[in-house]
């Protein structure tokens, strides 16, 4: 059990004993606490830490914990009601703003005690610079000024880092909290109030839900094996009348379809002669499994079309929240503008190490190790695929990104099956909320890399075929 958990199980068992302790009485020492639950003196610390938080007892440095006032801890009960017709009560001639983070929650929920985790959209811990990361942090906090207000831009330094990969400048570039806010921001810059945004049909729910939550009406353009159909893109733009196009080119999330070279050009072309731009969402440069990559998009595009999304934080940890948006002409300006309002900037230590992180000879190391594990991690997913549910292997193995894209039978029902799977042991995402309109067909999405490794993917997939011949079962009877 590590010390959060533990620290967990000690503050449950002393919120349960508060009664028996009146209003400032004095709870039993720390070191008596230590000896009864055998956990460490910083076990205890954040138990009582968190009791403190919820307002539940006071810590007095010198002279002990003791509990607080009877209603200190306790929440005041108000009417919200109002609230109901108040976030409802809008232009009736404006796009109805939907704010829906469903999607996105379902990568961010831990599964519950014994269920393996098929949704988790970050690597496994095992998989993380934890060391690496730790590392940089202490560096970065000795250097000089590492504490003063950055630039609102982001650090010179790590903005031209960010700009080598898209063939541009520092000064084309804006250091951003992650991917999602760089996605958010683009989309509230770059697309009118109430208007229509395109998407690729499947795709990331995130984007989705940032779109619909600032009033903005998703336009599906369905994707093959090869992407975007170009052919389908053009229709769009002339129907919608849309000035944007979000897209993922490099292992499309869910399908991990990479945009084929011959369509490259054509998405450029066909967003150009429409006065558009296109969101280019980079999330997987750095998930590759081996192998060449093709050059981002925005790397081609010498007339500011595209607006390029990056993030480090997949390679690394969830919680290292640094991205980029990277784009040419006056737009930059309006990304600024529009960042510096919603956030400011990016705290600067957090950028400092980054800089640490990716300038240190450990970093491409660790690189190449995501690389091979993510490559094992999904060949052990496809092959016990063929030994328990051959009906459900992709036609093509994707060759990046953590998950899969499985097309169910005809028929079935993705939403039983995920909640079947779920009873069996193994968490996994239905694919209807990948999709901004009808879905063609039932899909699920099955995520390798927040995995522990080969074997508990191998029963993880026993699990989720068992599910498939119950939900078979229930169909048919």
């Amino acid at each position: 059990m590590n010390d959060d958990s533990s620290a967990a199980v000690v503050a449950d068992s002393l919120r349960k004993e508060l009664n028996r302790f009146p209003a400032g009485a004095r709870l039993p020492s720390s070191r008596t606490l230590v000896e009864r639950f055998g956990v460490s003196p910083v076990t205890v610390s954040r138990a009582l830490a968190a009791l403190a938080a919820e307002g539940l007892v006071v810590t007095r440095p010198g002279a002990g914990t003791y509990r607080a006032a009877e209603d200190a801890g306790r929440p005041r009960t108000v009417d919200t009601s109002w609230q109901q017709v108040a976030l409802t009560a809008e232009d009736p001639d404006a796009a109805p703003r939907v704010v829906d983070a469903a999607g996105v929650l379902a990568t961010l929920a831990p599964p519950p005690p014994g269920v393996i985790a098929f949704t988790g959209g970050y690597l496994h811990p095992t998989l993380q610079p934890e060391r690496a990361l730790g590392a940089a942090l202490a560096r970065a906090a000795r250097r000089p000024g590492a504490w003063e207000r950055p630039p609102v831009e982001g650090l010179t330094a790590l903005r031209a880092w960010f700009g080598r990969e898209a063939g541009v400048g520092p000064a084309q570039v804006l250091i951003t909290a992650g991917g999602q806010a760089a996605l958010t921001t683009a989309l509230r810059a770059l697309a009118p109030p109430g208007g229509a945004v395109l998407v690729e049909s499947p795709t990331y729910p995130g984007a989705l839900a940032v779109a619909r939550a600032a009033g903005l009406r998703p336009v599906p353009v369905p994707v093959d094996a090869e992407g975007v159909r170009p052919d389908l893109l053009a229709d769009a733009f002339a129907a919608s009348g849309a000035r944007v196009f979000f897209c993922q080119p490099l292992f499309q999330n869910p399908t991990g379809a990479v945009l084929a070279a011959g369509r490259r050009r054509q998405v450029l072309d066909i967003a150009r002669a429409a006065g558009a731009f296109v969101v280019e969402d980079d999330f997987a440069r750095r998930l590759g499994h081996g192998g060449p990559l093709p050059s981002p998009l925005i790397a081609d595009d010498p007339y500011g079309t595209v607006v390029h999304v990056a993030s480090l934080t997949k390679p690394t940890s969830p919680s290292l929240r640094v991205g980029a948006l990277i784009a040419r002409g006056p737009v930059v300006e309006r990304l600024r503008a529009i960042q510096v309002v919603d956030s400011f900037f990016v705290p600067r230590p957090l950028q400092e190490a980054t800089l640490e992180l990716v300038g240190a000879p450990a970093w491409p190391r660790h690189l190449r190790a995501v690389a091979a594990a993510l490559r094992e991690r999904r060949e052990a997913m496809l092959a016990a695929l063929r030994h328990r549910s051959p009906a459900l292997v992709p036609a093509a193995a994707p060759a990046g990104g953590h998950h899969l894209w499985l097309r169910l039978p005809d028929g079935a029902d993705e939403t039983a099956l995920a909640a079947g799977a779920l009873r069996a042991g193994v968490a996994l995402a239905p694919g209807r909320p990948y999709f901004p309109a009808e879905s063609p067909a039932p899909f699920v999405r099955v995520t390798f890399a927040d995995t522990s490794g080969p074997e508990e993917i191998t029963e993880g997939v026993r699990r989720l075929a068992l599910a498939l011949a119950g939900e078979s079962v229930g169909r048919l009877g």
